[in-house]
């Protein structure tokens, strides 16, 4: 881990495990309105919005934490991750990404959004319940070992879990709230072109070689079209057929594309109707090309063939996807792109990565409370949307816990997470404490009436 990348987060560490320490979880919920306890957290919003200094601590793999546990109450736990991607100021940021900078009410800084803001905002919320922290170091290498840590602890550390809630999302739009019931998984592909080892130089070998840079362009051209529209075939035989209710839940969903787009800041989409866009984001399989490991990429010229090329690709999956299916589809495609160049060279292909895709129960009561305390809060009722990304954990939770997995994200559409000037709005920040405080109630209640009703 980067030395800079590593104090910032250890510093965020330090933070949550002193307020971990130095907070106890009232035998009850607040007397009076929910009100006092938004009104503290507005008066102290400052204080939750500076981070600690000169306080270190290193970052281990996974950290199980908990607070409270009276078996009378609810238990919630809740899933975050404390490392980040890494980032330089040189490659475009406003400010440093590793000092948390606030310029107009937006709190700019290296997983501000993804995921400090609202692992912090968990912290600054009162506690009706029994909370479980289960916090990652290592979610943006792969969670390492997570799968095996969960179903070693599933009968310990878990067992008294009731609830699981993961705030690792954004909303679809810049001010109104969503709950987010839904995500793709995914399959992640190299493709090698290897001539030899050595490279070559194009005045002494360009014009007589089957070049692997040459290939590995034509193979990665042959995936998706200018549409958007993966040309792998058999890719979208097992996507379900669109109904007229989940029609209906994409017409219902607030999102302005202008403002969307803007955002992005990109000059077009693919598609032009808010429904194309949100079914291509969610419903749909989508291709993307990441990189190419081996050709030249420094500034200036150089006139190397590169002798071995990798090339990065990825499927996005929906529901009813099956991994090994799409590897053998990718396969077969690939095999039958390169036989028509009847290159000299060597090519394999290898999915490194086979991820599925998440779906939640919406009438959960898990559900119906957060839809209750957003609600409270913002005074509307949420987007229920889905993401096209993918969060491993939630399906790992899913099916070793069998609890019910919860989606409630902070960040507005515009957060950027891993990208530059990644940023957290302060109201978003601070709302989502109160917010998670409402929530806390609305579980606890929830699981008061669960135990008073007749079996």
């Amino acid at each position: 881990m980067d030395p800079t990348l590593g104090n910032m987060a250890s510093c965020q560490l330090a933070l949550l495990l002193l307020l971990l320490g130095s907070m106890s979880a009232p035998s009850s919920p607040p007397a009076g309105p929910l009100g006092r306890v938004f009104q503290y957290i507005d008066l102290h919003q400052d204080e939750f919005v500076q981070l600690p200094g000169g306080q270190t601590l290193p970052i281990p793999p996974v950290i199980l934490a908990e607070l409270g546990n009276d078996p009378k109450k609810a238990t919630v736990c809740f899933y975050g991750h404390l490392d980040v991607q890494p980032a330089r100021q040189e490659d475009g940021w406003l400010t440093d990404p590793y000092t948390l900078t606030e310029v107009d009410g937006k709190l700019y800084g290296r997983g501000a959004t993804d995921n400090k803001g609202p692992v912090l905002a968990w912290i600054n919320a009162d506690l009706p319940v029994n909370l479980k922290f289960i916090m990652e170091g290592m979610e943006e290498a792969g969670s390492l070992a997570l799968e095996e840590l969960v179903r070693r602890e599933k009968n310990r550390f878990f067992s008294s879990v009731d609830y699981i809630v993961i705030s690792d999302n954004l909303w679809i739009s810049q001010r109104k709230p969503a709950l987010v019931y839904g995500m793709r998984g995914n399959s992640y592909f190299t493709v090698e072109v290897k001539c030899r080892d050595q490279d070559f130089h194009s005045g002494t070998f360009g014009g007589i070689l089957n070049e692997p840079m040459a290939d590995l362009v034509a193979l990665l051209g042959g995936l998706v079209d200018a549409s958007g529209h993966i040309l792998v075939p058999g890719i979208y035989d097992h996507v379900a057929p669109l109904t007229e209710e989940e029609q209906k839940m994409y017409e219902a969903i607030d999102l302005d594309l202008e403002e969307y787009r803007n955002s992005s800041q990109v000059k077009r989409f693919l598609f032009d109707t808010k429904e194309e866009i949100l079914m291509h984001l969610w419903r749909y399989p989508s291709l993307s090309i990441h990189g190419i490991e081996g050709a030249f990429d420094e500034p200036g010229a150089k006139t190397v063939i590169p002798g071995r090329v990798t090339g990065k690709f990825s499927i996005r999956l929906v529901p009813h996807m099956n991994t090994s299916v799409v590897e053998k589809q990718v396969e077969r495609h690939l095999e039958y792109i390169f036989s028509k160049r009847n290159s000299s060279n060597k090519m394999a292909v290898s999915m490194t990565l086979g991820l599925l895709p998440w779906t939640a129960n919406i009438t959960d009561n898990q559900y119906l409370a957060a839809k209750k305390a957003i609600k409270t809060v913002f005074g509307t009722e949420p987007d229920m949307i889905q993401d096209g990304s993918t969060i491993p954990i939630a399906r790992i939770f899913q099916d070793i816990i069998q609890k019910s997995v919860l989606m409630l994200p902070l960040g507005a559409v515009d957060d950027g997470e891993h990208a530059q000037n990644e940023k957290i709005n302060r109201w978003n920040y601070i709302e989502g404490s109160k917010l998670f405080a409402a929530f806390f109630l609305e579980v606890a209640q929830l699981h008061i009436n669960d135990r008073n009703s007749p079996a």
